[in-house]
């Protein structure tokens, strides 16, 4: 059985994601960008596949602190389909970019690399909380350059920059975020050089493959 939001198994199964063709209409209900193949989760929608679906224990460094069951779903760990890196938290940067989140990371090493999904059924969005440092990613919309829209995990409540859609794909068993900010998915900045190699911006018009991909484990106690 293929692995399921924060318990997924399969790593790095590649398939290729079908672009919706121009012109044509999209179903009801469905933003334009997100292909076929692709729906948005909501709360209820995440604890049935978790328990739905069998679970396995996420690959870890030192194998402590990792479930092999769905006990606790929100807790997660992320690991990008581009390059099969697992997401952390640069809680060391120096600002601008402290708490900025990039998938660097070989395992699961710890709370650098773990995120708390947590749904908000009055906005039916979703809110990614650092386990590095509790604080909310957000979407800088602000920042400019090759930094606009990253990720950064520097904010203690949840308004308009901390809120994402999620969406699954079942038969990928992959995962993409949608910022309601800029309603812009979540890309892994895999070119990028240096201090920001790797990291994640809320920038893609669509989902084009594996760039905007992940797989989400569970690191439930």
């Amino acid at each position: 059985m293929t692995s399921v939001l924060l318990s997924l198994s399969a790593l790095l199964a590649s398939s290729a994601l079908a672009v919706p063709t121009a012109g044509a209409t999209p179903p009801a209900g469905r933003p334009a960008a997100v292909p076929s193949g692709w729906e948005a989760v909501d709360g209820a929608e995440l604890a049935r596949i978790a328990g739905e679906t069998n679970t396995r224990r996420a690959p870890s460094a030192a194998r402590d602190g990792v479930s092999a069951t769905a006990a606790e779903p929100e807790l997660t760990a992320m690991q990008s389909a581009r390059n099969g890196k697992f997401v952390a938290t640069e809680v060391n940067y120096a600002v601008p970019n402290t708490g900025v989140l990039r998938a660097r990371s070989a395992d699961i090493g710890g709370a650098w690399e773990g995120f708390a999904f947590e749904w908000n059924e009055t906005t039916q969005t979703y809110a990614l909380r650092s386990l590095a440092n509790d604080r909310y990613a957000a979407v800088e919309k602000n920042f400019t350059g090759s930094a606009q829209n990253v990720l950064r995990a520097r904010s203690t409540g949840v308004g308009g920059w901390e809120q994402f859609i999620v969406y699954y794909n079942e038969g990928l068993d992959r995962w993409a975020l949608q910022s309601t900010l800029n309603g812009l998915f979540v890309t892994m900045e895999n070119s990028y050089t240096g201090s920001l190699q790797y990291v994640l911006r809320a920038r893609s018009a669509e989902i084009t493959g594996s760039w905007e991909e992940f797989f989400l484990y569970n690191i439930g106690a």
